[in-house]
C-alpha cells in the first residue's frame, strides 16, 4: 500500500527560524552580520575593504541576508547602505535561543 505524506504545517516561527538559519549557513555571511552589528551602517564598498572577496561576491551574500530579513538596505545613489534589521535580528536571536534550550 502506497502511503502519501500530507504537507507539513509548520508554525510561522519554525519557518522564520529555518529562513534565518539558511541565510547564516555560510561563514562569510556570519562575518558580515558580526561586522554590521558593530557598525551603525555601511556600504558594500566598505565591506569589500574588510573582506578579501570580490564586490559581486559580497553583494550576493548581502542579497541572501536581506532576503532573509536579517539586514536592510537603503538606496543612497549610487550606493546602497546596509544595516542590521534590528526587529528581525532580535527575533532570530530569540528563536535560536529557544531552539537550543
Amino acid at each position: 500500500m502506497k502511503r502519501t505524506l500530507e504537507p507539513y504545517n509548520y508554525k510561522k516561527e519554525t519557518e522564520d527560524l529555518a529562513r534565518f538559519a539558511k541565510a547564516l549557513a555560510h561563514p562569510t555571511r556570519i562575518a558580515i552580520i558580526k561586522h554590521l552589528d558593530k557598525q551603525t551602517c555601511c556600504f558594500t564598498g566598505d565591506l569589500v575593504d574588510v573582506f578579501p572577496l570580490a564586490q559581486s561576491t559580497i553583494s550576493q551574500h548581502l542579497k541572501e541576508l536581506k532576503n532573509a530579513g536579517l539586514i536592510q538596505g537603503e538606496l543612497k545613489p549610487p550606493k546602497i547602505k546596509y544595516c542590521i534589521n534590528k526587529e528581525n535580528w532580535e527575533k532570530a536571536r530569540l528563536l535560536f535561543k529557544d531552539l537550543f534550550n
